[in-house]
């Protein structure tokens, strides 16, 4: 109590001299000594300021309230005032002191000092002034106040919900808490950033739910976790980026650790098939050794056992032998390399030869061009060309008249007559014979198609198990090879009708009867072919 009024006397004794010190740099000093006294003042108004935030009065905070705070607030503001009166004269200087007077304001605030301010003449000068930076800061007080008082609320709120378990005061903290969301709405996610970390969701779903006001405690959970669209979707980019950055690190590691896993698993392969051909070819060249070795040992055992008197003759034709396979060995390999190097010759000349070929046709091909632009156009030979008249007809018959009178011909007209009958008598001979032939030749077609026929219905007969009397009849009729044959001369007279026309003008305009007719003819004609055909 002691304590408080000593608080409370001090305060006012600091606020009025802050007023005297004031009004004394502002009226009656020079400008200079003016300024510094102000400077002076300044750091007592700042303490003023501090102690009125952290005092507590007591049984006398009416009087702290309506009469303390509005006069320290009247003599800041009034400090202020006469500073912004003197920017003209040094700027710096005045504009560093007026910010630490709003500063002072700003730590003092409160509703009633609220109220003093806004009433005050001198903030009235205040924003009635031409500078930027003094209305700057004048606006920046107010955001500031109300910044702070929002936020001493919301924690007081907050700091009811974690320590009280009173029904009312849970319920008036939740409302307290909705209220501001809905007034504050545009500045809400600022706001309740500072207050989702603390689990405050968890804890009014524990603690709160259940004493009659769910439906407010369930408003503010949902208010909680409410996130703005624009922040979930800038969350997702920042989380999409950093996920692919990340596969794409490991994705090139993995590459790269693939690619090593690769290599070593072919340089082990090929070690271990290195390895193993070696160990093989040491084991295969181990039991060779072997079985020389147990080859020699068991001649020796034979030669052992042979009478002395036939042991060099043994050894005389082995030595024998061996003298005949080294120099079967020398004539193969001197014969073969004779071979290539006659073969190497002979591809030689062969080469120069062909070339050789091409010179000459080429020369040939030239010679015959030059030949054939030096040599004069020779004339028509038909008889409506230019130049031949009646006395150039009448000259070239009597030369004509004239050659076969002096080379007149070996034969008569009689001996020509007699041997156009004879070689007419032979025509007709051969084209009889000829007809002949052509009929046994289409008998022996006709035979062989019945036996191929019947070869292809043998090769397939069902077995003799499952015979039956039309299967037996099949082979003794010779319906089918006549049907056979039939049909391959009717394919063969239409393809002969598909033929163009100048494959009609010889002999050979029908195909032979035992020709086979194509592949899609068949098909085209809707019919099936029945083999037999001679090869």
């Amino acid at each position: 109590m002691f304590f408080s009024n000593f608080l409370c006397l001090s305060l006012t004794c600091l606020s009025d001299t802050c007023l005297s010190v004031t009004r004394l740099s502002v009226t009656r000093l020079s400008v200079p000594v003016g300024l510094s006294v102000t400077r002076l003042s300044v750091p007592v108004g700042l303490s003023v300021s501090s102690c009125c935030v952290g005092a507590e009065p007591g049984r006398h905070w009416e009087e702290f309230e309506r009469l303390l705070l509005p006069s320290v607030m009247d003599g800041l503001l009034s400090l202020a005032s006469r500073l912004m009166s003197r920017l003209s004269i040094n700027m710096t200087a005045c504009l560093s002191v007026c910010l630490s007077v709003c500063l002072s304001v700003c730590l003092s605030v409160s509703l009633p000092v609220c109220l003093s301010v806004l009433s005050s003449l001198h903030y009235e000068q205040l924003q009635v002034c031409d500078d930027v930076t003094v209305s700057l800061q004048c606006v920046s007080l107010w955001i500031n106040i109300c910044t702070d008082s929002v936020m001493l609320l919301l924690n007081d709120a907050v700091g009811q919900l974690a320590v009280s378990a009173d029904e009312a005061v849970g319920r008036a903290a939740v409302r307290l808490v909705l209220l501001i969301g809905g007034q504050l709405e545009p500045r809400l996610q600022t706001l309740l950033l500072r207050f989702r970390g603390q689990s405050s969701d968890r804890l009014l779903d524990k603690d709160w739910r259940g004493r009659g006001f769910d439906q407010e405690v369930d408003q503010l959970i949902t208010l909680l976790r409410s996130v703005s669209t624009e922040h979930v979707q800038a969350a997702c980019v920042i989380q999409a980026a950093w996920r692919s950055h990340c596969t794409r690190r490991r994705v090139k590691s993995l590459q790269r650790a693939v690619c090593l896993l690769q290599r070593r698993y072919r340089y082990l392969s090929v070690c271990l098939s290195v390895c193993l051909s070696v160990t093989v070819n040491a084991h295969v060249c181990v039991r060779r050794q072997r079985a020389r070795r147990e080859f020699h040992q068991k001649q020796r055992q034979l030669l052992q056992l042979l009478p002395p008197g036939q042991v060099q003759a043994y050894l005389a034709e082995c030595e024998r032998r061996a003298a005949v396979l080294i120099q079967s060995a020398w004539r193969g390999y001197r014969q073969r390399r004779q071979h290539n190097t006659h073969t190497h010759t002979l591809q030689h000349t062969h080469t120069q030869q062909q070339a050789a070929r091409t010179l000459q046709r080429a020369v040939r091909y030239f010679l015959k061009r030059r030949r054939a632009l030096k040599a004069p156009p020779t004339p028509s030979l038909w008889i409506g060309q230019n130049g031949l008249t009646d006395s150039r007809r009448a000259e070239l018959k009597r030369q004509v008249d004239e050659h076969v009178a002096l080379h007149p011909g070996s034969v008569s007209v009689s001996q020509c007559e007699s041997l156009h009958a004879e070689c007419e008598r032979l025509l007709v001979a051969v084209l009889q014979s000829r007809e002949t032939q052509r009929r046994e030749e289409t008998h022996r077609q006709a035979l062989l198609v019945h036996i191929h026929t019947q070869l292809e219905q043998l090769a397939d007969a069902p077995s003799l198990s499952v015979v039956t009397a039309t299967d037996a009849d099949m082979f003794l009729s010779p319906s089918a090879p006549v049907a056979a044959r039939a049909r391959q001369s009717h394919n063969a007279t239409l393809q002969a009708g598909r033929l163009p026309w100048w494959r009609k003008l010889g002999d050979d305009v029908t195909s032979s009867p035992g020709s086979t007719p194509p592949d899609g003819l068949e098909a085209e004609l809707g019919g099936l072919f029945l083999g037999g055909g001679a090869s």
